[in-house]
This record gives structure tokens, C-alpha cells and sequence, in this order.
């Protein structure tokens, strides 16, 4: 608990209002933000939560928080651990509360209401960060305690919450001079407005695409799914009786994989990887130039060389050079592997007297033609099998046999759109562990891609186990009037991803919101959620759930078997597009120049020496690639191949008991990843889960790529 003086100093900042909670004529009485929910387990009351209570709510949220922070500062005892490390943990409640609705609904439920809040509060949001990083008098009393922490006699959770406050502090520019501590906030602010609008038009360039088409000829090779879905979309749109193609993945993919009309497959992946680079109102080549110049001017001011420096200095690679030795290191393998993959289908083109050379927007559909006549399998054999609610409810049995929880669905706690669900989460004794939301179909309200985040973290208060709120958010298929949502096998493996994101929030056992969750190292994060993709697809776990949507039959044993023997399909491709953006993200963010760059050229220059072959584009090019520009991972997109390495060889230690839900195992995993968040060193807790540094060997195999 806080101590009496932070109390009083709160309500004496706040002129004895009592936090603004205002009598029944006050203007915010109505606002759910204000005051306690009574909803069930305290979720988000979102059928009385309107969007005017977002602005207000946000900035009565950083007034309060102003008024802690400046108690914790003017505090006129030494400083402590507990007067000023766990203070600061504790302080923010509110603000906190409503950030974590606001930003869930501007990704999934935005406007141009949502977004003009949004851009309103970005710079605000900025110059609250950095008035709490920039204060001297508050950063004299961190200091104090961090420069005293071998004499504290903390526990190791205690330990790293001093040191992460410590260096939030110095990586924020407490140590900076008065004039170049403006300089910082400027910067910082102009970021803040900037990334939100790289996103926006991420977004807008995506909803504004629609290929119709009106002729029942160019729809030869789709699937009846496809073709379904594409006619009520173009029914959605006042076109009933054409066929409506947009850039979200439910609708982009299936036509690349199987559409016969190469022109059209043209002008759909064209469009898909020029969104952000039209010249238009939406173009955001000078948003990420401008960005990637603020970022180096602002890690100069930090004392680093690059963006990429500052970034990974806090990471578990720690500097750029281990980042291109390891990307590097399986970058000629995948070329290599990538070169062989557009020969063989060059060859396929060439043997159907095509008179065409392979391109970019045939390589998904030759992929689907070769893997065909290889091993006689495809998609279209596989998605009856992976009905969405059953797919849901063998994650579910996966993790049972793995770490003992149950869910079950509740009704009565409100959601924010239909589609969405709720689930109480409990252990093997009763007890309630989480609730989880899951948010799993398109819409043009809803940012592409998919997700996890909390409404409420973790963590204890006075002893007590506070129970946390995750949701996951994605972008699957659709069903529609006839047939439920049958998903691709990349939708399976995302599902299953995505879910382990929501375990470490679920199942984190930590004390201090700071560092329960996710809250690890970028290199770090993605390692729990990447180990789940590998019970996804294991014969014992599709015996579970994979059963045809119509007759709920399980799959045959020739597909399961079909489908292991074509995992290292194409794998050449899958490594060469991700590892291409890792490489485009580091040349972006190891500049050391502030000059603003040439979009364009940069990127044909980057990619150029990379040696990428024209037929394949980086997963994500500069302009819409939304993780480095409008999301958390600049200098740190590489995460996803260094957790690959983490994630791969910790799955081989289930692998060596010979059973793939070992108990022992398990426990392991979830006491010192899962459970642990970031209360260690996330190498220390590596160490303590496998007993031994990773390996690249096991991710190397499971490539196909040794």
C-alpha cells in the first residue's frame, strides 16, 4: 500500500476533489472511466462506455497521474524501494485503465471520431512520458535507490524493477542537458503524431482497394468459399451480383493461390504492395523518412550511433551486428533454398507453354499448382478440416494437458461488437486464473493483422493476485450464409500464436505491473507465442480438433501424413520474404545520417544488396510495413527469427521426454517463461526453463534448411 503521504499529497494536488469523481450534476458522472466497474470481474462496462468518455477520461487520467508522480518527487523521506520504485509501479491507475480500452477500440473498432481523438491525445500522451522521465527531482530519487541496490536486500523481482525503472529513466533522457531535454520532447511528440498517421493510412489504403468483378469467367480456379464470401462482400457494397476482391488476407490470398486470370492476380498483388505508395493523401514515403530521421536524431542525442543501437542496447541481441550475423547467417540458406523453389516453377510455367517468366503475383499460385502435383495436397483439402470453433476448442484442449487450465464461455459479461467472446479462465483447482476476449474477424473498422493486449495486466495488490484481462484480436476467414469460418492452415498457425501471447499475460504471477506479462525484451516476446505453433499442427493435436465441418469426421491419416511430409514446402520463400523486411528494417534504423531519404531508392538499394530475387517482395515494404513505423517493433521486426531459434529449441526439449505434453516440461516452461514475465534477466530465464544456451540446429531442421 501506498504510504499516508502519498494519499494526502494526491488529494491536496487535486484541491480535496477527491480524484474527479464529481456528485450527479458533475459532468463526468456518467462516465465509466470515473469510477469502479461493477461488471463481472471488473472487465470493461463497453454497452455504457461511449466514445466521448475516451478524451475526458484520458486527461483527468494524466492529471491524477501527474498528481502521484509529483507526491512520489516532493516526498521529503530518503528514497526507497517502496517510496519510490513501487510507488511509481502503483501510480497511473486510471490512466492506465482507459489507455488500455482506448487503444483496443482505435485498433479495432476505429472511426474518424476514434482517430481525431487519437491524434488529439498522441502528442499529450508524449508530453506526459517525458514530463515523468525529464524530472530531475524524481529521477535524483531512482537514482538513489539504484546506486544503493546492493545494500537493499531485495528479491530478484525487486532487483530488475529497480533496474528497469532506473534505465527507462536514462534511455528517456534524464541525463541530458535543460536545452537538449526540449530538444528530446519535440522529437518525441513529432513520433508520437507521425506513427499514428503512417497507420491511418495503412488502413485507408487498404479499406479503399475493392477489385470488382462482374463476370462469372474471372472466378474461374477460386474456390466456392472464395467466390461466396467475394458476393456478399460485393452485396455489402450495393454491387449484389458482381464479386467484391479486397487487400485483407481472407480475400487477397485465396485469389493469389488459385485465381487463373493472371491479370487480375496482377492487379490485386500490385495493389496489396503499393498500399502507402500512390502519391495520394494516404502515401506515407515522407512519414517514414521523416520518421527514420527523427529516430536517429534522437538516438544521437542519447549517445548512440543509430535507432538500432538505442533499440537493442535494451534487447536481448544488444547490438546490430549480432542481428545481421544471425539474419545473415540464415539468409543464404533461404535464398539459396528460394532460387530453387522459382526454378521449379519456372519449369512448371515453361511445361504448360505459359511463354511467361515468373513474377510476384504468380508465385503463390504456382506454389499452390506445385504442391499439388508433389503431394497431391492444397488448401482447398485442408480448410473443411480447420472449422474455427474447433480449431478454438483444440487450443483449448492443448493447453489443458499442457498447464491445467479450463475456459468457459460467459455471456453475460459485454462485449464492444458481436462477433466477440468472452471466456473465464480457471486452474485445476477452481481458481480463476484470467479472462480472455477473442476478436477473430475482419472488418473495415479493424487494423489488418492480429494481435494480443490486455485490458487489465497482472499483478499483486497487498498479496493479493489481481486477476488479468487479455484479449486477442485477428483477421480471419469469414463464415458466411453457407458454411462457418474454415481457416487456412496459416490462420491455424496464427490462432495458435496469437494464443500464446495471451498464456504469458494469462498466466503471469508476478507483483508489479511493470514487468508482469509481456513485459520482456522484443527479442523475448515473441518466444511464447511462437513455441505454440508447434503443437498446432502435431498428429495428436489435429486428431483433436481437426474434424470436417460437415460430416465431423477427423482428419484421414494420408492428409495428416500429406501435410508433414510438404512442411518444408516452400520454405525457401516463407524465410525469404520475412528475413528480406527484418534486413529493409535494420538498414532503415542503422542510419546514422539525419538526412531525410529517398523512400524508393532507399528500399531498391537495400533490397538490392540483399541479392532478393524479383519474384519475391519483403513480407512488408517500407510503406505499409506498420510494425516499424506505427507499432513497437523498429530495429526489433528481426524478434521473429530470434525467437524462432528460442521457440524451436525449446519445443525440442518436449520432443526429447518423447511426449509432447510432459508434465515436467510443461511446469518448467510455465514457472520460468510463462509465469516469470520479465521479473529476471529473459536469458537467466531461458537458462532455467532448458538448462542449457538455444541452439540454431533445431530451427535449421525444422526449415528444412540443413
Amino acid at each position: 500500500m501506498r504510504k499516508v503521504f502519498l494519499v494526502m499529497a494526491f488529494l491536496s494536488i487535486l484541491g480535496g476533489c477527491g480524484g474527479g469523481g464529481g456528485d450527479d450534476q458533475s459532468p463526468v458522472a456518467d462516465n465509466p472511466f470515473f469510477g469502479e466497474w461493477d461488471t463481472p470481474f471488473g472487465t470493461p462496462p463497453f454497452d455504457r462506455i461511449k466514445q466521448t468518455d475516451y478524451e475526458p477520461a484520458i486527461l483527468e487520467g494524466m492529471k491524477r497521474h501527474n498528481a502521484e508522480i509529483a507526491a512520489i518527487a516532493a516526498n521529503p523521506d530518503e528514497p526507497s524501494f517502496a517510496n519510490t520504485i513501487e510507488a511509481m509501479d502503483q501510480a497511473g491507475e486510471m490512466l492506465s485503465r482507459v489507455s488500455d480500452v482506448f487503444g483496443a477500440m482505435n485498433g479495432t473498432m476505429t472511426n474518424d471520431e476514434m482517430q481525431a481523438i487519437a491524434k488529439r491525445i498522441a502528442p499529450l500522451r508524449s508530453k506526459h512520458r517525458d514530463a515523468i522521465l525529464l524530472n530531475s527531482q524524481l529521477f535524483a530519487r531512482v537514482d538513489h535507490v539504484h546506486g544503493e541496490l546492493a545494500k537493499l536486500n531485495l528479491n530478484t523481482e525487486q532487483e530488475k524493477l529497480v533496474t528497469e525503472t532506473w534505465k527507462r529513466f536514462v534511455r528517456g533522457g534524464a541525463n541530458l542537458s535543460a536545452a537538449d531535454k526540449e530538444k528530446l520532447k519535440a522529437l518525441n511528440e513529432e513520433l508520437s503524431v507521425l506513427s499514428l498517421q503512417f497507420g491511418e493510412n495503412v488502413l485507408k489504403e487498404t479499406n479503399d482497394f475493392v477489385m470488382f468483378v462482374d463476370k462469372e469467367s474471372d472466378l474461374s480456379g477460386l474456390p466456392a468459399a472464395s467466390i461466396e464470401a467475394a458476393a456478399e462482400a460485393a452485396a455489402q457494397r450495393d454491387h449484389a451480383g458482381q464479386w467484391a476482391f479486397t487487400l485483407h488476407k481472407p480475400s487477397l490470398i485465396p485469389f493469389l493461390q488459385y485465381s487463373t486470370k493472371r491479370n487480375l492476380r496482377e492487379k490485386m498483388y500490385t495493389a496489396y504492395t503499393m498500399v502507402g505508395n500512390n502519391d495520394n493523401g494516404a502515401d506515407n514515403k515522407k512519414i517514414a523518412a521523416r520518421m527514420a530521421s527523427l529516430r536517429a536524431e534522437r538516438a544521437h542525442l542519447l549517445g548512440f550511433k543509430s535507432h538500432a543501437a538505442y533499440i537493442l542496447d535494451d534487447n536481448m541481441a544488444k547490438t546490430p551486428e549480432a542481428v545481421y550475423e544471425l539474419l545473415n547467417k540464415l539468409w543464404v540458406p533461404s535464398l539459396a533454398k528460394a532460387r530453387e523453389e522459382a526454378a521449379e516453377f519456372q519449369a512448371m510455367i515453361d511445361a504448360e507453354h505459359g511463354g511467361f517468366k515468373l513474377a510476384g503475383w504468380d508465385w503463390w499460385y504456382y506454389a499452390e499448382k506445385v504442391k499439388k502435383a508433389k503431394y497431391d495436397l492444397d488448401e482447398g483439402m485442408l480448410r473443411p478440416y480447420f472449422e474455427l470453433e474447433n480449431v478454438r476448442a483444440g487450443l483449448f484442449d492443448t493447453v489443458q494437458k499442457l498447464y491445467g487450465i479450463t475456459f468457459t464461455e460467459r455471456t453475460d459479461i459485454p462485449v464492444y461488437q458481436e462477433d466477440v467472446k468472452v471466456y473465464e479462465v480457471k486452474n485445476e483447482a477452481g481458481d480463476l486464473v484470467a479472462i480472455w476476449y477473442s476478436d477473430y474477424f475482419p472488418r473495415a473498422s479493424k487494423r489488418g493483422g492480429a494481435w494480443m493486449s490486455s485490458f487489465r495486466k497482472e499483478y499483486k495488490e497487498d498479496g493479493r493476485r489481481v486477476v488479468p484481462i487479455i484479449y486477442n484480436v485477428g483477421n480471419f476467414t469469414k463464415p458466411t450464409a453457407a458454411k462457418p469460418a474454415l481457416l487456412s492452415v496459416d490462420e491455424v498457425g496464427t490462432m495458435f500464436h496469437e494464443f500464446g501471447h495471451a498464456l504469458h499475460g494469462m498466466l503471469s504471477d508476478c507483483t508489479y505491473r511493470t514487468l508482469s506479462g509481456t513485459a520482456v525484451s522484443r527479442d523475448f516476446v515473441e518466444m511464447p507465442s511462437q513455441i505454440m505453433e508447434n503443437w498446432a499442427f502435431e498428429p495428436e493435436v489435429l486428431d483433436v480438433y481437426a474434424k470436417h465441418y460437415e460430416t465431423g469426421k477427423r482428419i484421414p491419416a494420408e492428409l495428416i501424413d500429406k501435410l508433414e511430409r510438404s512442411k518444408h514446402f516452400n520454405q525457401g520463400f516463407a524465410s525469404t520474404e520475412y528475413l528480406a523486411a527484418s534486413l529493409l528494417d535494420m538498414d532503415w534504423h542503422t542510419l546514422e545520417t539525419t538526412k531525410e531519404q529517398n523512400v524508393p531508392v532507399f528500399e531498391k538499394e537495400s533490397l538490392a544488396r540483399m541479392e532478393l530475387i524479383p519474384e519475391i517482395a519483403p513480407r512488408y515494404r517500407t510503406t505499409y510495413f506498420r510494425h516499424i513505423f506505427a507499432g513497437g517493433y523498429s530495429a526489433g521486426y528481426y524478434s521473429y527469427v530470434w525467437a524462432e531459434v528460442l521457440d524451436a529449441d525449446a519445443f525440442a526439449a518436449f520432443q526429447e521426454t518423447g511426449n509432447i505434453f510432459d508434465p515436467e516440461t510443461a511446469a518448467r516452461f510455465k514457472k520460468y517463461i510463462l509465469a516469470a514475465g520479465g521479473s529476471d534477466d529473459s536469458m537467466a530465464l531461458y537458462l532455467k526453463f532448458r538448462g542449457k544456451e538455444p541452439s540454431i540446429e533445431p530451427l535449421l531442421v525444422r526449415k528444412g534448411l540443413k
